[in-house]
């Protein structure tokens, strides 16, 4: 039995060529589903699912009672595929936008749950710390830094965080190659400083340190 959605990628896909070619232009209200399926050769159910995946990709956007129309030239790039992409320096650069926010409000919303969290989280990346092997280190620090974003009670900046967990995975695995002194093994100090101005409740001074020890981190990797 031949599927829908491969037909509908491919619709979409001629959608997005006709738009780049310049047939339809960013404002352009697309032809309705009839006259597209005609010239397709297609059923209108198909360009449904086919309006339906370039509207999730950014380039066209369908206006009740209004019709269908492109309102880029361009799909935008998956966030995976950027993620995959990105260097080392682009993923810190990220963790610093999400991880010093985080820290910021989490100085102001922390609860006594949060706090019980960085004490588990920091006991257990300094015994990972000592003698673990790469990977389960890795865990142990992502789960203290993970408890921080997730003490500022913002959903967005836990999803954030969640979507960039698997890159920082490969980034810290890179890292640690390089890291020959152990330096980023031995920072202890800088994530218990960092949960102690959570504790005190001091949101500049969470921030500061946060973005120090990112900014520690990606100094020495340049």
């Amino acid at each position: 039995m031949i599927r829908r959605h491969p037909l509908a990628e491919q619709a979409a896909e001629e959608l997005l060529r006709r738009i780049g070619s310049g047939e339809w232009t960013v404002g352009a209200k697309l032809p309705g589903e009839t006259t597209l399926a005609t010239q397709l050769g297609v059923g209108r159910s198909t360009i449904r699912e086919a309006v339906r995946e370039l509207a999730g990709r950014r380039v066209l956007e369908s206006r009740q009672g209004a019709g269908v129309f492109v309102i880029a030239l361009q799909a935008a790039e998956d966030w995976d595929k950027v993620l995959r992409k990105a260097d080392i320096t682009d993923v810190l650069e990220g963790r610093l936008a999400i991880e010093t926010e985080g820290a910021r409000l989490a100085a102001s919303r922390r609860t006594p749950a949060d706090l019980k969290n960085f004490r588990y989280t920091l006991t257990d990346r300094k015994r990972a710390a000592l003698s673990a092997p790469d990977d389960w280190y890795i865990e142990a620090d992502m789960a203290f830094h993970r408890a921080v974003v997730v003490a500022a009670h913002n959903a967005v900046l836990t999803e954030l965080f969640d979507s960039f967990a698997p890159r920082i995975r490969r980034a810290m695995i890179d890292m640690l190659k390089l890291d020959d002194q152990h330096r980023h093994r031995n920072d202890q100090a800088a994530h218990a400083a960092i949960a102690e101005a959570i504790r005190l409740q001091d949101p500049d001074l969470a921030a500061a340190r946060s973005r120090a020890h990112l900014s520690a981190v990606r100094s020495t990797l340049t």
